[in-house]
């Protein structure tokens, strides 16, 4: 369970009020249903730009269900690393990490494996590493998807059995594997084609507002 609440820097009180009467309500409906809210393995963040966070550097921890909690610069959600200044350059880094274990472990292995096997081995593996939620990378810096990029090459060149410092980009086209930049937008892409076209799910299709042409781009066809 996630709650986020809006917060006036300059007057924290009412934000951390409204937040911890809504912990409270929590822990009651969890003991009505005997269960238990475990308090201490929460995490908290405060998330702005870095003026704000500046602002809020005085609240160093926030009350949940009777603990008091320090606040973290980052957690992890659902397998995402939010940090607390909205990039995702730690969340880049641990996936790149774990793609780049994951293919030495494919090395070892590589030679028992046919072209076609280790080709799936590494898309199922590692490749849906390089996919999960990575819609929440578009726009993000070049330096950021430099890292991902970096782990997709590595890969490619094990796959294909050639040299760290060989040029991957031959060995993605004959893989057929986008670049990481294309495939962040292939899924927004995708993602916006599917809500544009079923009108769901309505937060996101809320968000959407078909371009208007302020004048035509092509001229009439003249008729004889």
């Amino acid at each position: 369970m996630q709650l986020l609440v809006a917060m006036n820097v300059t007057d924290a009180g009412p934000a951390l009020e409204k937040l911890a009467n809504c912990l409270t309500a929590v822990r009651l409906w969890f003991l009505c249903n005997d269960l238990q809210l475990s308090a201490d393995k929460s995490e908290v963040v405060i998330i702005g730009t870095a003026p704000q966070r500046r602002s809020a550097a005085n609240i160093r921890e926030v009350e949940v269900a009777g603990s008091r909690l320090q606040a973290a610069p980052k957690l992890k959600s659902l397998g995402v690393t939010i940090h607390s200044h909205l990039r995702f350059d730690c969340h880049a880094n641990e996936v790149a990490r774990a793609c780049n274990y994951h293919t030495r472990v494919l090395r070892h292995v590589l030679t028992v494996l046919t072209d076609d096997l280790a080709q799936t081995v590494a898309c199922s593996i590692i490749g849906s590493r390089l996919d999960y939620c990575n819609a929440m990378l578009y726009g993000a810096p070049a330096a950021t998807l430099d890292v991902l990029q970096r782990a997709q090459n590595n890969l490619a060149r094990v796959v294909c059995q050639r040299g760290g410092r060989t040029d991957a980009r031959p060995f993605l086209r004959l893989l057929h594997w986008l670049p990481v930049k294309h495939r962040v937008t292939y899924k927004m892409a995708a993602l916006t084609f599917k809500t544009m076209s079923s009108s769901t799910p309505a937060y996101l299709n809320d968000l959407i507002q078909t371009a208007v042409l302020v004048r035509p781009l092509r001229h009439p066809t003249p008729h004889c």
